[in-house]
C-alpha cells in the first residue's frame, strides 16, 4: 500500500514528477535535524531533572575559570617546515655546486589535471559548434519526451486509485492529501542548463637558455734557433773594442753640441714637469693615505670593540679569591703577511706616543739568515703596521730616541749599524759601512746617550766582535769611537814565532745607568757581567760570574740605582747589587729564559718569558720565592718567545715569538698592586717610596752575602745565593 501511495504522488506530479525527490529529502534531512536537537535538549533537560551526571572522559583537564579565560596566541608561518633546507644546484658560471639560499615553501594540498582547450585551435572551434547544435535542438526533444510520460503515469495512477477505492475509503483519502500535498511542492519545470566552455585563452610557455660549450684555445711557439759561437781573444782585440767604445762616445757628445739650444730647453722643460707631475702625485697620495689610516682605525674600532672594551675597563674580580695570584688577559695578536717566517728579534715603546712600539724581525738560526724588517705599530690598529722597513740584513736589535721619537737606531745581524727617520723616506738616514768601522759581527743591542759636548746626537752598540763602540751623528755621516774591547782573563793564544794574543768576548748585552751617565753593564756569551765605565776604556770596574751560559739580558732597575737583573738560557734569572758579587735573588724557571723586564710602576715587580712559550710575572713585596703567574701564550708547536717589554704607561706587557707574531696581554690586578693608603692620609707615589720598599727587601739577604763574599775572597768563585727557589 505504501508502494501504491508513491505511485500515486508521483503521478499527481505532472512532467516535472522525475525531479519531485530532492525537495522530499531536504525535508526529511532538516526533520531529522530538528529531532536531533530536540532529543538533546531533552536529554540536558532529564539530567536536570532527574539527577544524571554527564559522562567526562578520564583523560580530560580540569582547567579554573582563569585558564578558561586565559588567552594563547599562537603566531602562523607560511613557511613549510618540511621543506628541504639543504638543496645543491650545479651552477655553470662557478663549476661548483653551490647551495640555494630561498627555497620554495609552498606544499600542495589538491591537484588536478583540467582538459581545457583554447578558443582559437581547431578542436575548440569543433566544440563551440556542437554546442550550439545541440542547444538548438534540446527544447524539442525535451517536450516530446515529457507529454509521453505525463500519458503513462496518467494510465498508471487511474489504475492504482480505482484499486484503493475498493479496498477501503480511508486509503483513498489519504492518497488524495497526499497528491494534493505533491501538487503544492513539485517545483515549476526548469530550463535545460548550457554546458559551460573553457572561457580561457591559457598557454604555457617556458624556455632554457643554452650555456655556451667551454673552448681551449693554446699556441706552441716555434723553438729558438742554437748558435753555437766560439773565438779566441788577446789583448789587441780588447783594446779595439775599448778604442771603438770609446770613439762611440765622443761621436754621441758631438750629436749633443751640434744641437740648436731650443730642442735642450724643450727637453729641459718636459723633464722639470716630469718631476712636478711626480711631486703632485705623492702629494696627493699622501692625502689619501692620512685619510684612509683614519678611516681603517674607525673600522677596526667598531670591529673589534669588545677587546678595546677589556683593555680600557675589564678588572678580573676573581683575583679576589686567588691568594694573590694572577693572570694575563690575551688582547691583539699583532702580525703581517711578509713576517711570517722571520722571529721577533726586538721590542721596544715610543717614549712620547704610549701606544706606538717597534718591533725588529731577523732570525736566531745562524744557518737560515734572509732579509729583515723594522715595523711599527701602535694599539689604535691592530690590522696593519703603521710604517715598513725591510733591510738586506736581519734586523738584531732597536732603540728609540727619548728627545726625538723619530729616529730610530737599528743594529744589524751583519754588523752594521743605521739610524731610520720616521718623517723621512723609507731608506735609512745614516748606515755604517767598512769604511767606517762597522762591527764584524752581528750587533746584539743599541741604545742611545746623552749629546756629547759638541751636543751631536750618538749611541753605542754591542756586538759578538767583543767591541763597544760609540756612534756620533755628524752631518753626513756615522764616525765611531772604539770604548772597549772586551777580553776574557786569563785566555791567551800562543803562537811558534811566542806572540801572545788576548782573545776577546763576545758581548750579547748591554744597559747604561739611569742616573750615572759612564756607568754600564755588559753581558757577555761566557756568562760573565762586565760593570764598565766610559772613562776607562782599558779595564772594567767589575767582574761578576753570573751564569754557566749566554746572558741574554741585563737590566738596571728604574727606581733603585744599585739594582740590577740578569736572565741566561742556563734557566735562571738573578737579581744583583753591583755592590755585592753574589745574587741577591736567583729563580730557576726550568727553561731557557730568552729576555726580562722591570715594570715600569713598581721597583719590585718584574717579567721573564721562556723557551716554553711561558710567561713569568714576579711581584718580590709580595711573594719573593715564586712568581705571581706563570701562563702559557702563545702555541708550543715550533714556537718560542723572544722578547717581553712593559707599556709605561698602560697595565700591558706585548710578547713576541719565533714566528712573527707579536701577542698584547693585560695585567690582572693582583699583578699591579699599588700600597693602600691609610684612613686620612693619600697614597705617595714619589719614586722614594719605591727604593724604600725594594731596600726592605733586600736588607735581609744582603748581610749574608757581604759575610760570603768577605770569606771566600774577591777571586773566589760566589757561593750559593741568599734566597734561591725553583719553579
Amino acid at each position: 500500500m505504501p508502494a501504491k501511495a508513491d505511485k500515486h504522488r508521483q503521478g499527481q506530479g505532472g512532467p516535472s514528477g522525475g525531479r519531485a525527490g530532492l525537495p522530499r529529502v531536504s525535508r526529511a534531512a532538516s526533520k531529522k535535524r530538528d529531532d536531533d536537537v530536540s532529543t538533546e535538549a531533552g536529554d540536558v533537560a532529564g539530567a536536570g531533572a532527574g539527577g544524571k551526571a554527564l559522562i567526562k572522559p578520564p583523560d580530560q583537564l580540569e582547567l579554573t575559570e582563569a585558564e578558561l579565560k586565559e588567552e594563547i596566541t599562537r603566531i602562523l608561518k607560511a613557511d613549510n617546515p618540511h621543506a628541504p633546507q639543504n638543496i645543491v644546484r650545479y651552477s655553470f658560471k662557478e663549476r661548483a655546486y653551490k647551495r640555494i639560499s630561498h627555497v620554495n615553501q609552498m606544499a600542495i594540498h589538491f591537484s588536478y589535471d583540467g582538459n581545457l582547450i583554447p578558443k582559437d585551435s581547431d578542436e575548440g572551434r569543433r566544440q563551440c559548434m556542437k554546442s550550439t547544435t545541440g542547444a538548438e535542438k534540446a527544447p524539442d526533444e525535451t517536450s516530446a519526451e515529457t507529454s509521453e510520460e505525463t500519458q503513462v503515469k496518467g494510465e498508471e495512477s487511474t489504475g492504482d486509485t480505482q484499486a484503493a477505492g475498493e479496498e477501503t475509503a480511508e486509503e483513498s483519502g489519504t492518497a488524495e492529501v497526499a497528491a494534493a500535498a505533491g501538487d503544492e511542492e513539485t517545483p515549476p519545470p526548469k530550463k535545460p542548463e548550457k554546458k559551460l566552455v573553457n572561457q580561457f585563452n591559457f598557454t604555457e610557455r617556458a624556455s632554457m637558455t643554452l650555456n655556451n660549450p667551454l673552448r681551449e684555445k693554446a699556441c706552441q711557439s716555434e723553438p729558438i734557433a742554437w748558435k753555437d759561437f766560439s773565438a779566441t781573444v788577446n789583448q789587441w782585440e780588447i783594446y779595439d773594442a775599448y778604442v771603438e767604445h770609446i770613439q762611440k762616445m765622443e761621436k754621441e757628445k758631438e750629436k749633443e753640441k751640434s744641437k740648436p739650444q731650443a730642442i735642450k730647453k724643450e727637453e729641459e722643460k718636459k723633464k722639470e714637469r716630469k718631476f712636478t707631475s711626480l711631486e703632485f702625485q705623492s702629494n696627493e697620495i699622501a692625502k689619501i693615505s692620512k685619510a684612509a689610516k683614519i678611516m681603517e682605525r674607525m673600522v677596526n674600532r667598531n670591529t673589534l670593540d669588545d677587546i678595546i672594551q677589556d683593555f680600557k675597563y675589564f678588572e678580573d674580580e676573581s683575583d679576589e679569591y686567588r691568594d694573590q695570584k694572577g693572570t694575563l688577559l690575551p688582547l691583539w695578536t699583532f702580525q703581517y703577511d711578509k713576517t711570517k717566517r722571520l722571529a721577533v728579534t726586538a721590542i721596544s715603546w715610543s717614549p712620547k706616543y704610549k701606544d706606538l712600539f717597534a718591533v725588529g724581525y731577523g732570525s736566531y738560526d745562524f744557518m737560515k739568515q734572509s732579509q729583515g724588517m723594522l715595523l711599527l705599530y701602535t694599539l689604535k690598529n691592530p690590522s696593519f703596521p703603521e710604517y715598513i722597513f725591510s733591510s738586506e740584513s736581519g734586523v738584531m736589535c732597536l732603540d728609540f730616541h727619548n728627545d726625538y721619537s723619530y729616529l730610530i737606531a737599528v743594529g744589524f745581524y751583519d754588523g752594521n749599524v743605521a739610524i731610520y727617520n720616521l718623517k723621512a723616506t723609507s731608506q735609512p738616514s745614516y748606515k755604517s759601512c767598512a769604511k767606517s768601522g762597522k762591527h764584524t759581527e752581528p750587533v746584539w743591542q743599541v741604545k742611545w746617550q746623552k749629546n756629547d759636548i759638541d751636543n751631536n746626537l750618538n749611541f753605542f752598540s754591542v756586538s759578538s766582535d767583543g767591541r763597544i763602540v760609540s756612534w756620533t751623528l755628524l752631518q753626513n755621516e756615522l764616525v765611531h769611537t772604539d770604548v772597549i774591547k772586551l777580553s776574557v782573563e786569563g785566555t791567551t793564544a800562543q803562537r811558534p814565532e811566542e806572540l801572545q794574543l788576548k782573545i776577546l768576548g763576545c758581548g750579547t748585552s748591554f744597559d747604561f745607568h739611569k742616573k750615572i751617565d759612564y756607568l754600564f753593564l755588559v753581558g757577555t756569551e761566557e756568562g760573565k757581567i762586565y760593570k764598565c765605565s766610559k772613562r776607562h776604556s782599558s779595564q772594567f770596574l767589575d767582574v761578576f760570574e753570573a751564569h754557566h751560559m749566554t746572558v741574554d739580558s741585563v737590566s738596571w732597575n728604574p727606581y733603585h740605582s744599585k739594582v740590577f737583573i740578569s736572565c741566561s738560557s742556563d734557566w735562571t734569572v738573578k737579581i744583583w747589587d753591583h755592590t755585592i758579587k753574589t745574587p741577591m735573588f736567583v729563580y730557576d724557571l726550568n727553561s731557557g729564559v730568552g729576555d726580562v723586564a722591570w715594570a715600569p710602576y713598581s721597583s719590585t715587580v718584574f717579567a721573564a718569558v721562556t723557551t716554553d712559550c711561558k710567561a713569568h710575572v714576579f711581584d718580590l713585596s709580595i711573594n719573593k720565592y715564586e712568581a705571581l703567574c706563570t701562563q702559557v701564550v702563545v702555541t708550543k708547536k715550533k714556537n718560542k718567545i723572544t722578547h717581553v717589554e712593559f707599556n709605561p704607561v698602560h697595565p700591558v706587557i706585548v710578547v713576541g715569538d719565533q714566528r712573527g707574531h707579536v701577542i698584547c696581554l693585560k695585567l690582572s690586578p693582583n699583578l699591579r698592586k699599588m700600597p693602600k693608603a691609610k684612613k686620612g692620609q693619600e697614597v705617595e707615589k714619589d719614586p722614594e717610596v719605591e727604593i724604600a720598599k725594594l731596600e726592605k727587601l733586600l736588607n735581609l739577604v744582603r748581610e749574608p752575602a757581604k759575610q760570603r763574599c768577605e770569606q771566600g775572597g774577591a777571586a773566589a768563585p760566589p757561593g750559593p745565593p741568599a734566597e734561591q727557589t725553583q719553579l
